[in-house]
């Protein structure tokens, strides 16, 4: 059984090295491509950070556990941005353009995943802050706020990049503040599902996934601020982040 567990783990970690080396080499070729030929580096990205957090979680509740969290976060996260396409509920009016594909349903298969990919280290960034006093209502809420502040990066960057389009223009960067109430909503009903599915240890936050967090909290005002050349984006979004991230990288070395 020891065995089986350490062979589990084994693998579960070379999954996740090779995914998270093939998401890193793609965020740091995209601002190397022309504006309007990054889709298909943006889709590795979030490709291997999604196989990254599956393997990690594979890691530490096993892969059948981790696989059918990363399905029951992309099917409903799928089920929420439908809505939102058709209806404009929960975020607002918005289309996607056609650039990012495959799509299903209209949404291409992308976006879903990349609510699972940052969904769980969120999570346990915010059961890394908590600490002791880490509860399921309190890490959800905390979660849902951590990783609605990666959107403050990733909507101004995809509507640049004319992934998706606005109908209402809104103060930052064009995009509406329905979005981020939007955002944090569906972030608490996902990280809620995730509370049932792969649920945390008292007091033992999962470190690997906490850096994860931490590593797009950098990469990504690093980005802003030095590749694609939006420093308000880079300061909004890094005050956000990169906060709780050191924040949680702290509390994990008294674990």
């Amino acid at each position: 059984m020891v065995g089986k567990v350490v062979a589990t783990m084994r693998v579960a970690s070379m999954v996740a090295a090779g995914a998270f080396a093939a998401a890193t080499a793609a965020m740091v070729v995209t601002p190397l491509r022309p504006r309007g030929r990054r889709a298909g580096a943006a889709s590795v990205t979030v490709a291997g950070l999604a196989v990254t957090t599956t393997a990690l979680a594979a890691r530490r509740w096993g892969w059948a556990r981790a696989l059918q969290a990363a399905a029951g976060v992309t099917t409903l996260t799928l089920a929420v941005e439908r809505t939102g396409v058709s209806t404009g509920v929960p975020f607002g009016r918005y289309g996607y353009t056609g650039r990012l594909r495959p799509a299903f349903a209209g949404v291409p298969v992308i976006v879903p995943a990349a609510w699972f990919a940052l969904a769980l280290p969120a999570r346990e960034t915010g059961h890394a802050i908590l600490g002791r006093r880490s509860r399921p209502f309190s890490r959800t809420l905390l979660g849902a706020a951590c990783l609605t502040a990666w959107d403050l990066f990733l909507d101004p960057q995809m509507t640049a990049e004319g992934y998706w389009s606005w109908r209402r223009h809104g103060r930052y960067r064009g995009i509406p503040g329905t979005n981020f109430a939007g955002w944090m909503a569906t972030s608490a009903v996902v990280l809620a599902s995730l509370e049932r599915g792969v649920p945390t240890r008292p007091g033992e936050p999962d470190t690997a996934l906490v850096g994860v967090y931490a590593f797009m909290a950098v990469m990504s005002t690093l980005g802003h601020a030095c590749f694609f050349g939006d420093p308000l984006v880079a300061a909004v979004g890094g005050a956000a982040m990169v906060p709780p991230a050191v924040l949680a990288l702290r509390r994990c070395r008294h674990w």
